[in-house]
């Protein structure tokens, strides 16, 4: 949300998605998901710029073999920070830019294919909780944008808005984001 707070240009699309694949007369559900691919376009990149966890879980090396021109002996443990790959310039155009449009008819995926984007991990030590997690995300996020207007609060512009983390186990923000909410729909769907 912080994200697109910055960039409120950036609610005109997906709110004009949502009006046509939803409509305005109820809320959005799981099986309207496939149909609303700048939802997950935002998710895809909140997840690039913003993994919640900024090292992957530990992996172990079964052979002698060689990543980057460097040689990785067998039984090394691996640590994979994801922060980094979403930054990383030879990776993604201006990596500090939030472009959900960067992942709009391209195939990466968020399954462990695709090695530029590993919010869950891949593999065996993949997080078991992904299909849950992106369904839940997906749908509560296209909820709050086909619901409410978002705006910031009188005398916040969006070059205010702080998207500094602090790191641990779990990425939190520094800085609490404050948004108005304003309804959208028609009031009987809020009961």
């Amino acid at each position: 949300m912080s994200e697109l707070l910055k960039k409120p240009q950036l609610f005109k699309r997906v709110t004009d998605e949502l009006d046509r694949v939803v409509g305005r007369e109820r809320w959005v559900e799981e099986k309207d998901i496939p149909q609303l691919p700048y939802i997950e376009a935002i998710m895809k990149e909140a997840m690039r710029m913003h993994p919640s966890a900024v090292m992957l879980a530990p992996h172990l090396a079964l052979q002698d073999c060689k990543v980057g021109g460097y040689d990785i002996p067998k039984g090394t443990r691996i640590f994979i920070n994801t922060w980094s790959m979403g930054r990383d310039p030879d990776l993604w155009e201006d990596p500090e830019d939030f472009r959900p449009e960067r992942f709009i008819g391209k195939g990466v995926d968020i399954k462990g294919h695709n090695f530029e984007l590993l919010p869950f991990g891949s593999g065996r030590r993949m997080c078991p909780g992904y299909p849950l997690g992106t369904k839940m995300i997906l749908v509560s996020l296209a909820n709050m944008l086909h619901g409410f207007t978002w705006e910031l609060p009188p005398g916040i512009k969006p070059e205010d808005v702080k998207r500094d983390e602090v790191f641990g186990l779990a990425t939190q923000r520094k800085y609490p984001t404050v948004a108005v909410a304003k309804p959208r729909l028609p009031l009987h769907l809020y009961n």
